[in-house]
């Protein structure tokens, strides 16, 4: 019977599957930014890079048909933006000694760890490229970064601004009619000082509440990350500046780690070294997986720069 198992390094199919599981749970929660951008499938043997395309708008047709004439028509105009496909990865060796101590156990929360990992990095290639792009509100009506002060907190003004700057651009919300706004605990702190932040459990009794959710404001919907992207000592008196995004439908796209490209558990056991570790002295675990972000519409995202109280 032993000879019919579905093995994976060593592992039966039934295990590898719920290392996957417990992987991916692991990863998910830190996934904030991620959840916001289109996600794009890219199935194995497809190469690596990935294309994102969208119907350009179209502008307001004022000329009138003349009877009995077909107009001219015309063409439809397409954006195509590509991003090449990087693969990530790591792994933590394991040695003989913790198998003492029952080795399933320590490979289940080394796989929890290395989901967190895999999540942080996912999220953090995410927020970094949400910053590179080239619409931004510095608080306090400052002209630039190094203008900002620490009387420089994020308030209502800042956010009216931004959402005034995204319908100017004609970006779209999210399906319930709100802009999403991702802001560090700092920011967060600052806002719900605000006389006209809104707590989540004034609006709609609990119902239909995004994950992180906390509050809202101008119709931006926010989340708070514990991975804010912040610039040290970028402003005056080298305060710390943090980064708040303002996103509204389709501003990057990423491909899709729920679903073809998430990341995959690699378990090697004691012994699967074979020569090279004549003693069986050590195991593996690790994960890798492909995945590109790119950002499609700066007209559909801004981010807001102050410095927290």
């Amino acid at each position: 019977m032993a000879d019919n198992l579905n093995t994976y390094g060593g592992l039966t199919a039934e295990q590898r599957t719920f290392y996957d599981r417990v992987l991916l749970e692991r990863l998910t929660p830190e996934l904030v930014y991620a959840r916001f951008g289109q996600a794009r499938s890219m199935p194995s043997g497809s190469g690596d890079t990935i294309q994102f395309r969208r119907f350009n708008a179209e502008s307001a047709n004022t000329t009138p048909l003349t009877e009995g004439q077909t107009p001219e028509g015309g063409s439809l105009s397409i954006s195509t933006v590509t991003a090449q496909v990087q693969q990530y990865g790591d792994y933590k060796v394991i040695t003989d000694k913790l198998d003492l101590m029952g080795i399933d156990p320590v490979i289940t929360e080394t796989v929890q760890l290395l989901g967190e990992k895999a999540g942080l990095t996912i999220d953090t290639l995410v927020r970094d490229a949400l910053a590179t792009g080239n619409r931004v509100v510095y608080a306090g009506n400052r002209a630039n970064r190094g203008s900002l002060s620490e009387s420089d907190v994020i308030t209502s003004e800042d956010v009216k601004k931004a959402v005034r700057q995204l319908r100017n651009q004609k970006a779209k919300p999210f399906e319930d009619g709100c802009y999403v706004g991702i802001i560090s605990p700092e920011v967060q702190y600052d806002l719900m000082s605000d006389p006209l932040w809104q707590d989540v459990h004034r609006y709609n009794g609990g119902e239909g509440i995004m994950k992180g959710e906390i509050g809202k404001l101008y119709g931006v919907r926010f989340v708070t990350t514990s991975n804010p992207k912040i610039i040290e000592e970028a402003g005056v008196d080298d305060s710390d500046v943090h980064l708040s995004f303002i996103l509204g439908q389709n501003a990057f796209g990423i491909v899709d780690v729920s679903g073809t490209s998430h990341p995959q558990t690699i378990v090697k056991p004691l012994g699967s070294a074979g020569t090279n570790d004549p003693l069986d002295q050590r195991a593996s675990v690790g994960y890798k997986f492909n995945f590109a972000v790119k950002i499609l519409n700066e007209a559909a995202m801004l981010r807001i720069e102050s410095v927290p109280g």
